[in-house]
């Protein structure tokens, strides 16, 4: 009787299994501090962010506190009404809706600053010609109804608005009012008109000091009250998210999502220290905390590559977009010029998933957990190569030292 080449795969994923625990002392954790640089693709260490101590057994894994979402803590009754400006901010979301909502942010904060009328940005993918209109991925009515009474939108740049009058300021993530006042508002003074590029100098999601009252309600405001998809693309991903339910209906209707995209994995930032995880680490890794064959299980990469096969070996209902998204909408989200529509599908499934494990490092995972504990949706597990089977022992320190600066914004 032949051999079947499924227990052949089971056993070579055991005895990984065991080499992996064996080599425990001499890995680095994957949750290591936010303040370290990133490269262009946002990598990090997460020994901060992953909580070796809570209690969290695998039946609580499954319960969502305040799943229906928290109080938002902002109010625009502490604001005044912008005063009329002749002076314009303008700038663009680029790289990906993980620094889309950080570059939202900046470019309020500074023009609430300048009181100065912020543009509507366009939205610029990594490869040259790669351009979108905002209203293509996101809801423009939305975006400017939430900014009323806080900034002055519009949303074309005015005609007068040209590359003579416009000075380019590359400007740090979370701005400072420091910051602004010194190398913002006397170019501003000159020119009259400006151009913000946010740089991520490190991935800093961390709660803050204490901040003027303003500053705050303008931040969590902007970060987390104004970008909602546009219809079509909502549409995408509640049926997507509705599919991975129904997929998982052996498992209580829960799935989860696992942001694990091979390209990020070949790159510099995930080489070294502990940073990120492949796709035999994360199977071994789920397996470990308690996720059974019947559990279904998302995952960002964009296709189907046969390296994800040993995740499909323990988990039989793993997908990508292209095996969960709807037939007539393919063409559309998953063509050959569609980065940054995939990429924003992927950042909405991760944030709407009942479970979210981080197999990378970096902004991604910060600003989904920052989407997450706004809805209540705390259950992030971040894995390392302990022997613990303990869910509790992985989950984010983003939630159970409530060190996020979603804290700061949410009650």
């Amino acid at each position: 009787m032949g051999i079947d080449p499924r227990q052949i795969v089971a056993g070579i994923l055991t005895v990984t299994m065991f080499l992996m625990l064996g080599n425990m002392i001499k890995r680095q954790h994957f949750d290591a501090p936010v303040s370290h640089h990133v490269n262009r693709a946002g990598s990090q260490n997460f020994d901060d962010n992953k909580d070796s101590g809570a209690a969290f057994d695998s039946d609580s894994s499954w319960k969502e506190d305040g799943a229906t979402g928290l109080k938002q803590c902002w109010s625009k009754s502490v604001l005044e009404e912008p005063e009329e400006t002749k002076g314009y901010v303008t700038f663009s979301l680029t790289n990906g809706p993980e620094y889309h909502v950080s570059q939202i942010a900046d470019a309020v904060v500074v023009a609430r600053y300048l009181k100065a009328t912020l543009v509507i940005p366009d939205i610029r993918g990594s490869q040259p010609g790669d351009w979108r209109n905002f209203g293509d991925i996101y809801d423009i009515e939305k975006f400017v109804s939430s900014l009323d009474g806080v900034v002055k939108v519009v949303k074309t740049q005015p005609a007068e608005i040209s590359t003579k009058n416009l000075a380019v300021l590359r400007i740090p993530n979370r701005v400072t009012e420091d910051y602004i006042a010194e190398n913002i508002v006397p170019v501003f003074k000159t020119k009259g008109n400006i151009r913000l590029a946010t740089y991520f100098p490190s991935v800093n999601m961390k709660k803050g000091a204490t901040e003027q009252e303003e500053k705050v309600t303008v931040g969590c405001l902007a970060m987390f009250g104004t970008l909602e998809l546009q219809p079509e693309v909502r549409e995408v991903v509640d049926s997507m998210v509705d599919r991975l339910k129904t997929l998982s209906q052996k498992s209580d209707g829960k799935f989860v999502a696992v942001d694990l995209r091979l390209d990020m994995l070949e790159q510099k930032g995930c080489q070294g220290s502990k940073k990120c995880y492949g796709p035999q680490e994360i199977a071994l890794f789920l397996r470990k905390v308690g996720f059974n064959k019947n559990s279904a299980i998302y995952l960002t990469q964009s296709r189907w590559d046969s390296s994800l096969d040993s995740v499909k070996d323990l988990f039989p209902k793993t997908y990508t977009k292209e095996g969960i998204m709807p037939m007539e909408k393919k063409q559309k989200f998953l063509g050959s010029d569609t980065s940054e529509y995939e990429k924003v599908i992927d950042f909405y499934v991760s944030a709407e998933s009942d479970v979210f494990v981080p197999a990378i490092s970096g902004l991604f995972y910060a600003n989904v957990a920052g989407k997450r504990i706004g809805s209540g949706k705390t259950q992030i597990l971040v894995p390392d190569d302990s022997a613990s089977t303990s869910a509790g022992n992985y989950l984010s320190r983003y939630v159970s030292k409530k060190n996020h600066m979603a804290y700061s914004c949410f009650c």
